[in-house]
């Protein structure tokens, strides 16, 4: 599903989605309707931009999330500005592209979105990443805290340094299958809603640093 206001936009990445092989199953201009229409289709994947008429793209984002937890939500926005980065991925948003991205560029951003992969433009996941550790409490562990294997943990800390499931099935010699697998238990264990929040989780107990 695509939700532009500006209908040239909207219809041009519509076309290339369906070109490139997706099933464009809605093209929106404002996020009410967007909602409404989101309850009938079910989407797997949503282009969105930040900047709507009435709901807000983040407001836009918590609404899917609320209704159709799978959603994985690409922005596609204009705006590099920080904040309105981390207010995206903050609300539930996968990844973050500006629209200054090239066509292949957008269409690889939402094929690994549809993989579950966090995808940001190019300076943007350093952000992210920077916000997360500034938030992060300390990193004590709890009594409570659920266990994870070795192998959840060592998929964990790949995770958190930004390799796709791809590329962590090759340095583990896993298949991409059973790779999937093991992030999704770990997000069930954790209790995570997505893999955005896997790496939230890893870089609050330091796990992007461990080799």
């Amino acid at each position: 599903m695509v939700v532009d206001d500006h209908p040239m936009w909207r219809e041009g990445v519509a076309r290339d989605l369906a070109e490139a092989g997706y099933d464009v199953v809605a093209t929106l201009g404002e996020g009410e309707q967007a909602v409404r229409v989101c309850a009938a289709v079910r989407p797997d994947v949503v282009v969105l931009d930040l900047h709507l008429p009435g709901l807000s793209g983040v407001g836009l984002i918590q609404a899917l999330l609320a209704t159709h937890p799978p959603i994985r939500v690409l922005m596609l926005s204009a705006s590099g500005e920080h904040q309105d980065v981390l207010d995206a991925v903050k609300a539930g948003a996968v990844g973050y592209l500006l629209k200054s991205a090239g066509r292949e560029e957008f269409l690889d951003a939402v094929r690994r979105t549809a993989d579950g992969d966090a995808v940001f433009t190019p300076g943007l996941a350093g952000l992210v990443l920077g916000e997360y550790r500034r938030l992060a409490s300390a990193p004590a562990t709890s009594p409570d805290q659920p266990r994870l294997t070795e192998r959840e943990l060592e998929v964990l800390r790949l995770v958190a340094k930004g390799l796709s499931y791809k590329q962590i099935a090759e340095r583990l010699v896993l298949s991409h299958r059973t790779v999937q697998n093991h992030v999704q238990h770990t997000l069930d264990k954790l209790q995570l809603p997505n893999r955005v929040g896997l790496v939230r989780y890893a870089i609050e107990r330091g796990l992007d640093n461990d080799s």
